[in-house]
Parts: C-alpha cells; structure tokens; sequence
C-alpha cells in the first residue's frame, strides 16, 4: 500500500507502507530459514505484526541446485492487523536459479527480485531446470516484469570474508547474512537483534567466537552494500502496529502447543510426560519439550507410533498427564491404542499436526484431510474429543483446551493442527499465570468402610469416571480392552450391557457440548452467505471475509474450534444464512458432515496443493457464490491462483492435468 515518501538524499527516498511481504529462498543449505527467522524476529521487536510461512523441501537433502531442494521463508509484517503470511510477495531474494524458478510466481508484477548472480552459472541452470541456452537474467520480458537487482551475494561475501582466516566451506555459509543485510537496509531494519543473536548463539554457546565475528561482518557488509551501491531508488518503512500494550514475544505454532501442554500441566499438578515418534511437522514438539525438564517435563523418544501412544496410556493409567503427539500416518498406527483409551476411559491427549498425504504423502507440506481419521478413523464406534487451534499462538490455549477436557472428563481429546500452523509464527501477548484457571481433577469418591471401589461409577452430569491411580489402598481396580460392566468395571459379554456402553461412551464426549462456548458469526447474525473453517483456515478466511464486507457484500464467517462435539447452537446458525461456503485443506471433509448431520447445501472450496488458502482464492469463491456462480458444483478447487467453474475439469492423462 503506498504511503508517505520522505527523501534520504538526491537519489533514494524513504517509503512509507502499511505492510510488506518478503520471500527468502535458495537451496537447503543456504540458511534461508535463519535468515527468514532473523527478520521476522527484528520486524516483531521494531513492532510490527508478524506471520510467517515456512517452507521446507519434503527431501532431507535434495541435490543442491535443483527445484526440488530449494527452501523457503515468507513473512508479512505491516503496520496493521495481519492473520496471514500474504498471497503475493513484494520482495524476493533467490540465492541461486531453482530458488527464482521455483518462486517467481508468486511475486508481484514489478515486485523486487534480487538474486544472487554468482550462481547463475551454465550447471546451476540446467540443474534448476532451464533450458539450454536461457539464462532469466538476460531475459527482456523477465527484467521488464519485475525490479530485478543482480547481486554476486557469493563473491561480495567471499571477498568481505578474505582476512577471516576461516576456508572456503565456512565463508559460504555466511553469505545468507550477507543476503539479510541488503534487506535490512531495504527495509530500514536494525541489525541489533541478529547480532545479538550471532554473538549469544555461536560466541558464547558454541564457544566460536571467529564464527560470530564473521556472521556479523558478511551482515554488516550487505547494509552497507544496499547502501552505497545505489541499485535501489527506494527504501521502506513500516511503521509499529497500534498493538494492546503488554508483554509480547513471537511464538511459533509447536514451540506454543509445548507451552499450552506444560502449563497445563502445572495448572492440574499432574506430572506432563510426552510420549511420541518422531515424525514431521511434529517432531519439533518433541523438541521443544524435551528442553523444559526443568518445569518436572519428562520425554520418551519410543520405537515406534504405537509404542508411543501406549506409553502415554500407561503416564494416564498412573495418574499423570500423558500426551502423545504426530501426523497422519502415526495417527492411524495408534488407532486401536487410542480405541484402548476410549474402552478405558483414561485422560489421554492426542497432537495429531496434519501433512499432506495419504501415506508418506507430501511430510513437509499442509493440508487438512485427517479431520474424518480423526473422528471415525478406529474400530467399533469409538467417539473421541477433537479441538483445531486456528492460529500458530492458539495452539498454546488449544493445549490448555484439550487437556482440561481430557482430565476433567476422562476422554481421549485430539488436538488437531496442521503443518502451516506448526511451522507458522505470529507475536503472542504472554498471559499472567496468575490469571490463568486452574484445571480441578475430581477427588476419588469417598469410601464407606467395606465398600468396594467401582471405576465406571459415573459423575452424574459429565458422565466422567472416576480417575484413581493404581496402588491407592481400598481402590484397587483392573481395566482393560475387554467391554465393561457399567458401575463395577468387570469384564462382560452381555449385548444389553454392550449397547448401553456404547450410547454412554458416546453421551460422554456429546455433554461436553455443555462446556464449550457457542458460536458467534463474524459479521452479521444471519443474510446471505456464511464461511464455515476451521482450523488454520482462520487468517485467510478472516482476512477475505473482511475485505467482502467492506466492499459492502453480505458475507458473514465463523470458525469452528471444536470439532467434535461441534457447538450446540451450530445448527441455529447455519439456517439463519441462504447459502453456506466450506474452505477447506482437502476435498470436503467438514463439507461432507454439515451436509450430512445438518442438512445444508453446504458448497466447498477444497485445496490440497500442500499451501494454505490465498485471500485471494477465497474472495473468489465469495464473489460467485454470491451471484450464484457454483451452479451445480457441489464445491470448486482453486486453479492458479483462481477459481472459476470453466477450470474443474483435469486431464488423467497429463503429467499436469491440462489438455497438452
């Protein structure tokens, strides 16, 4: 958004914009996500609102130089309110062919691209993919579409890097501060902060302070090279957000989920212990818990996924809080232990953070298609508890969520996040722990003398069983997967017994609707149409379904958090809207059950690209619904960037789905 412009000297001007969207890219090992990590870091402590789009090659090491290897890291930050990383970047750096190639669609027509010249060499070329001969940097078409600065970032870090004494190997891999720099001067960002960090992290940490002192000069080097070498006619700046005061600090979506899963923990006083495989996205949760073992945290590493989920049964059985976490694939070789829990009834919280699938699928891609595994993914009817954070600083209040429920109520709950949300980072206002509630587990029933303790006695408005640890004298019980006698606990084969606990199990999870809040629309109470997400959907609904109103359409969103059970007024408020719109991260899931248990022309907009939703793409989708532009398309799947009813039609037969 253009601003203010106030002159620096005769040549360069200071801009001012309300927000701005920035791409570092370039091959796996060139520190592109330290350098993203790095200004998202300074643009949230200048005050800006932040939120970042990792983006990770799905190959632990590709070949260098090729597309496939090539690694990402989106930020927006602006003066503003933002909910997402933003749909089209204004300033890319690719450090190499396959990074330009890999991300020049998505940058603005006369966005500013600065790449790295040093390896626009014939072999890096033909390894990004070009074709013989073609070179992007001596393409008229290219330079006229985008502001594009030609940098040797390589050679300038090299020669600025010469006295260091350190080899060649080690001077490469400071050329992504050197990289950083140029944008810090872009963007009239302080270098104070990655300094600090330099120094912190490989001076006093890693005991190597030649390392910090290069890192600082090959970043020191590339502000004063955006500043002397006048390849800019322009810098900007964006002004601090007007941001409720108080403590803040960015948080990424697992480092949050972590937070969330041992304060919890602290406000049950029961002991957390994470039992998990590691798996991406989640494996990071892991991580991050296992460098908390000062708050009493303990972490099992197991052999495999099911091993994994039995350990936290096992932490649940013995009166802890026990915590499994991983993906999709992890999640379906737990199914029969979780159908364990649900048999026995023992608090169990289960992170299931989505990746594109199915099968090995797309590990460091997002998507939100386990929504139906989650729910009915078990043998027999297995009901468990499902809540779905809608923002990377949520997860930490999601965790909270789900651990209370599970406690309080003795059920397995699913916590049920997604790569982009994991992976993702937004500023989080630090609460007070003294203003936080309190999670109160019910005390054992009182025993009268000679009377038999019985473990399925039920609390008589949550339905809860009693949650005793074993070992406690005069309680002593056996539970297992074999069905249960109501009351007493004992095994039993009775079909009336079977039937009755099976209507209880599921009563159980349906009361909880009692606790949990009911939904509000954003926007209007009823009208036209009605947006329906959940999950990391948020940011791109909110965003598109503010703009609509504001263009004075008659749109109106919610978005759910819990999933299962869904809110008790949600039935009330899908009829109070003519029509109902769906966006979703897979082909329809949510879709599928409001049609189904509500009974609404629910129409879906279904993604499954391994990004999240452009504002765009879903501002789209409102437009034609509202001038009834679905027609008979039960739901659209957004095409380049579009969605349209003339371009749902893929040719099988194409290694892209287009007519060749």
């Amino acid at each position: 958004m253009p601003g203010k412009t106030e002159e620096l000297d005769g040549k360069r001007r200071l801009k001012a914009r309300q927000s701005a969207v920035v791409r570092f890219a370039g091959d796996s090992g060139d520190g592109m996500q330290l350098a993203g990590t790095q200004f998202t870091d300074t643009s949230a402590i200048v005050g800006n609102d932040v939120a970042t789009l990792p983006d990770y090659p799905a190959e632990i090491r590709a070949p260098a130089g090729t597309v496939a290897g090539v690694s990402g890291f989106q930020i927006n930050f602006s003066s503003e309110d933002i909910y997402t990383p933003g749909d089209k970047v204004d300033a890319l750096i690719a450090m190499n062919p396959a990074a330009l190639k890999a991300h020049i669609p998505e940058v603005k027509r006369e966005g500013i691209v600065v790449v790295n010249e040093s390896e626009f060499t014939k072999t890096n070329l033909k390894k990004a993919g070009y074709p013989a001969g073609h070179n992007p940097l001596e393409d008229e078409v290219f330079l006229e579409s985008y502001q594009v600065m030609s940098v040797p970032i390589t050679r300038l870090n090299e020669e600025s890097l010469a006295e260091s004494g350190m080899g060649a190997k080690d001077i490469g891999r400071c050329k992504n501060m050197f990289a950083l720099g140029i944008i810090y001067w872009l963007y009239n960002r302080p270098l104070e902060t990655t300094e600090r960090y330099i120094t912190n992290y490989f001076a006093e940490k890693k005991n190597k302070p030649e390392v910090a002192e290069a890192n600082i000069k090959a970043l020191r080097s590339g502000y004063y090279f955006g500043e002397t070498a006048e390849l800019f006619t322009e810098r900007y700046q964006i002004n601090r957000a007007d941001i409720t005061p108080g403590q803040y600090r960015k948080v990424v979506g697992n480092e949050a989920l972590a937070m969330g899963l041992v304060t919890a923990s602290k406000l049950s006083k029961r002991e957390l212990v994470y039992c998990s495989y590691p798996i991406t996205p989640a494996s990071t949760v892991l991580h991050a818990l296992a460098g908390l073992r000062h708050f009493g945290v303990k972490t099992f590493q197991a052999e495999d996924e099911i091993a994994a989920v039995c350990g936290a049964i096992g932490v649940s059985y013995a009166g802890g809080l026990g915590v499994t976490g991983t993906s999709g694939p992890g999640l379906a070789l737990k199914s029969e232990a979780i159908g364990l829990a649900v048999m026995t009834e023992l608090p169990l919280v289960i992170v299931n953070v989505q990746r594109g699938g199915p099968s090995t699928g797309l590990p460091t891609k997002t998507e939100q298609s386990d929504l139906l595994q989650t729910l009915w993914g078990r043998n027999g009817d297995c009901p468990v508890v499902v809540i779905a954070p809608k923002s990377p600083a949520d997860c930490f209040d999601a965790a909270i969520e789900a651990s209370r429920i599970a406690m309080t109520h003795t059920v397995p709950v699913v916590l049920l996040t997604d790569g982009y949300l994991a992976n993702g980072s937004e500023p989080w206002p630090v609460p007070k722990a003294e203003e936080l509630e309190p999670i109160v587990v019910p005390d054992a029933p009182k025993l009268e003398e000679d009377a038999i303790f019985a473990p399925y006695d039920r609390d008589p408005e949550t339905l809860a069983r009693p949650w005793v640890s074993p070992g406690v004298k005069g309680y002593e019980h056996r539970i297992g997967g074999l069905e249960k006698q109501n009351i007493t606990g004992n095994v039993n084969y009775d079909p009336e017994n079977h039937q009755m606990m099976t209507a209880v199990r599921k009563e159980k999870v349906d009361r909880i609707a009692n606790v949990i809040p009911p939904i509000e629309p954003f926007g209007s109470a009823s009208g036209e149409l009605l947006i329906v997400g959940w999950g990391g959907t948020y940011g791109s609904i909110h965003t598109a379904v503010e703009s609509q109103r504001e263009k004075g359409r008659d749109v109106s969103s919610i978005h759910l958090r819990h999933m299962n059970p869904m809110p008790s007024n949600l039935s009330e408020v899908l009829k109070r809207f003519k029509h109902v719109l769906v966006p979703e991260l897979n082909t329809g899931q949510l879709r599928l059950l409001l049609r189904s248990k509500y009974l609404v022309d629910a129409r879906g907009l279904n993604k499954v690209q391994g990004k999240p939703f452009l504002v765009e793409e879903i501002e789209q989708a409102i437009e034609l619904m509202l001038e009834d532009g679905f027609g008979d398309h039960e739901y659209l799947m957004p095409r380049n960037h579009a969605v349209s009813t003339s371009d749902q039609n893929y040719d099988f037969m194409t290694k892209d789905g287009r007519a060749e």
